[in-house]
């Protein structure tokens, strides 16, 4: 999958680079911030999806330090904030074509939510308590929730051509939100209210780098695998096609109309080229 992907990449650059000179030059620029960041993206999913790891327990199927703990956490948080930078850079543009203040804001707020989102998770990886996770799951879900809203308030504001694409990203973030609150939240909360049941004793930060760097449990085994397979396929695969696909998407022209007032495609195109 990992290889695919990278081909896929590559083709849109390619395309990028063919589609040039018809493209303005802001547009164009927009389109290289979004493939030189989904390529963070596309290539940290493409390693990690190689040797996979489950942190806290430090699960891993090769015995090799690339597949250490430390690492694939280190190229997860660069592939995430590569990510979540494609939205925030496609939320403002689109907010600033469209007119609105409240789009903008949100573009200006999902990275560093996200930034605290990270800090949380490498909590958890460090110290072993799921607690971290709880926290890191639930600001991504409310991330999504906040995108969602951003494009709801765009459809009216946007041209007809980009409504079907502003729907499917709708439903893409509810689905996901549904599934942080519903689903990755409560399993890991479940998972910390097991283990303060029975006394676990949590790593400091200090061991916790340590066991990082130097432990691996290597198991091939389903009973161990089978609570990340279902989050690691979507995050392996319909994740970075979105990442893709906003590469493309960048490249899209915008109208606003609000209320009775309407921009005309000509001079939003002078706004956006």
């Amino acid at each position: 999958m990992g290889a695919v992907n990278i081909i896929a990449w590559a083709g849109s650059a390619a395309a990028l680079r063919r589609r040039r000179d018809d493209m303005g030059v802001e547009s164009y620029s927009a389109c290289r911030w979004q493939l030189a960041l989904s390529a963070g993206y596309v290539f940290g999913c493409a390693f990690r999806s190689a040797l996979p790891v489950f942190d806290v327990p430090r699960i891993c199927l090769f015995n090799t330090w690339l597949s250490s703990v430390i690492v694939g956490r280190s190229i997860a948080t660069i592939a995430e904030l590569c990510f979540v930078a494609q939205w925030a850079l496609m939320l403002r543009r689109a907010a600033g074509a469209a007119g609105s203040p409240f789009g903008k804001g949100v573009s200006g707020l999902i990275v560093p939510l996200i930034l605290v989102a990270e800090v949380c998770s490498w909590y958890s990886v460090l110290t072993t308590s799921n607690i971290g996770h709880v926290v890191e799951e639930s600001i991504w879900g409310l991330s999504a929730a906040l995108v969602v809203t951003t494009l709801a308030t765009l459809y009216p504001r946007c041209p007809a051509n980009w409504r079907p694409a502003l729907i499917v990203a709708a439903c893409a973030g509810v689905a996901y939100a549904a599934y942080m609150f519903l689903v990755d939240v409560p399993m890991y909360w479940a998972r910390w209210a097991a283990d303060e049941a029975q006394g676990r004793q949590y790593l400091s930060i200090v061991q916790g780098i340590h066991d990082t760097f130097q432990r691996r449990v290597i198991s091939h085994r389903w009973e161990d695998w089978k609570s990340e397979v279902v989050w690691m396929s979507l995050y392996f695969s319909v994740a970075v096609w979105i990442s893709i696909s906003l590469v493309h998407a960048a490249s899209r022209k915008l109208a606003a109309r609000t209320g009775v007032q309407r921009t005309t495609s000509r001079s939003f195109l002078t706004r956006l080229d």
